[in-house]
């Protein structure tokens, strides 16, 4: 290992586009500052992946299959507080740029951004300092565009983890599979669910689902 590499941080980008993939890792190849050591295409493989490669950096997505891209942070940053954080999205909805900010993302980069861009956004994120994409004004952010949940009772990281995986059309047993729990525990969360969003089948809480930016459109 030269000595650049030695001293570059490490980063994991989780992305379920092949293309994309491969030009984040072609642009950061001519950066002797990062080294790209894995990617990941699932929400739920992201926390496992951390544990095992130890990055620096997480280069995330938000619209990941198997587990919203704001859960993911939450997770990462349960475990890991120093782990720097950089969200590349296609959603330019400003509450989402706020929940992921809020969620402990250092910096939020669009994916239709030029790459110097999403550069600066890893500069700042390398030293510890917030950026958000010049395309994107925050402060517009209008609280009336998020979606009130009926009785105003939050979801836990679990119970959305359960609406995004029966928004994208899983049975029970396969969520208890991916989750690693119980099936009479994914059928508890299912009826809290029902009952917390006042949904009486898996269609409503598909509709509940994007609602709440757990599956995007």
């Amino acid at each position: 290992m030269t000595l650049a590499s030695a001293s570059a941080l490490r980063v994991l980008i989780v992305e379920d586009h092949a293309l994309l993939i491969d030009g984040i890792r072609n642009l950061l190849a001519s950066q002797p500052r990062y080294e790209v050591v894995g990617t990941v295409s699932d929400g739920l493989a992201v926390y496992e992946a951390c544990q095992r490669l130890a990055p620096d950096m997480v280069l995330l997505d938000l619209g990941l299959p198997g587990m919203d891209g704001i859960d993911v942070i939450h997770q990462l940053r349960r475990r890991w507080e120093a782990l720097r954080i950089v969200v590349v999205t296609a959603s330019a909805e400003e509450h989402r740029g706020r929940a992921a900010l809020s969620a402990g993302a250092l910096a939020y980069v669009l994916k239709q951004s030029p790459q110097q861009v999403l550069l600066a956004a890893l500069q700042h994120a390398a030293l510890g300092k917030s950026y958000i994409d010049p395309a994107l004004k925050l402060e517009t952010l209008d609280a009336a565009e998020r979606a009130p949940i009926p009785g105003d009772t939050p979801l836990t990281l679990r119970e959305r983890q359960v609406l995004k995986l029966v928004a994208e059309g899983r049975r029970n047993r396969d969520i208890a599979e991916l989750l690693s729990i119980s099936l009479k525990t994914v059928e508890t969360h299912r009826l809290n669910l029902m009952r917390k969003l006042d949904a009486h089948n898996a269609a409503e809480l598909s509709n509940w689902a994007r609602r709440l930016g757990v599956l995007e459109y």
